[in-house]
């Protein structure tokens, strides 16, 4: 499970991510409202923690913009606002939970875990394609194909902004946790292991290669001109 943490305040902010992590929680941090933007066009949250007042911005806003992009990521909203209307004017916003400065992080947490019970589904459906990121799993025709790792992290990312072309530099820094410390080539080994494992033994096609600009998901129907053969 992934989650992002949006909050000004350094220390609770740094207190937040170990002690998610801790839990085993993917992190991310931001500490205003457009860092924070860049990471949700960039990666996919199951969960976003906010802060209200942020520097350039407010967490009301920004759980109306996730919600536009993802009804499934679920938003709690952290405040110093112990007022009733404050609560329902987030809630009504997008919020799905609403939590009141200082806090128990034991409390915290048992609040993000229920939140992360009944969120939507992970699963991507595509006609007669089913991948299950929460399982590693894909399903073809009834029958599931062996694909795990980062080739299955990069096709999932790609079926879930499959009417988008995503660079190699975009896949890096939304599934490598230290994208700095990788090659783009790494990309390239993770493409050609998804033709050569799931596209050629099912006579289908997934992934097509944008020349100069990147790769988009293609399945079921693809453009026979815009197909590039170069990984």
């Amino acid at each position: 499970m992934r989650i992002l943490i949006v909050e000004d305040e350094i220390t609770l902010n740094r207190t937040l991510q170990e002690g998610l992590q801790d839990f085993g929680y993917q992190v991310d941090t931001a500490e205003n409202f457009k860092d924070a933007e860049y990471f949700i066009e960039i990666r996919n949250y199951d969960l976003i923690l906010t802060d209200w007042m942020l520097p350039d911005g407010d967490g009301i806003d920004l759980a109306k913009s996730v919600k536009t992009k993802s009804a499934r990521t679920s938003v709690v909203v952290l405040s110093a606002r112990d007022d009733k209307d404050s609560e329902i004017a987030a809630l009504r916003a997008g919020a799905d939970d609403y939590i009141k400065k200082p806090f128990d992080f034991d409390i915290l947490l048992a609040r993000i875990e229920a939140r992360l019970r009944f969120g939507g589904t992970n699963v991507i459906e595509i006609e007669d394609l089913i991948i299950n990121p929460d399982e590693e799993k894909i399903i073809y025709q009834g029958e599931e194909i062996e694909l795990k790792g980062k080739p299955f992290e990069v096709l999932t990312h790609l079926a879930r902004h499959r009417d988008q072309i995503v660079s190699k530099e975009q896949l890096l820094d939304a599934i490598w946790e230290e994208p700095e410390l990788v090659t783009p080539n790494v990309i390239e080994v993770a493409i050609n292991q998804i033709r050569q494992k799931m596209d050629k033994p099912l006579n289908i096609a997934t992934i097509e290669t944008i020349r100069r600009r990147g790769y988009r998901f293609c399945y079921p129907s693809i453009e026979p001109e815009e197909l590039d053969s170069d990984i």
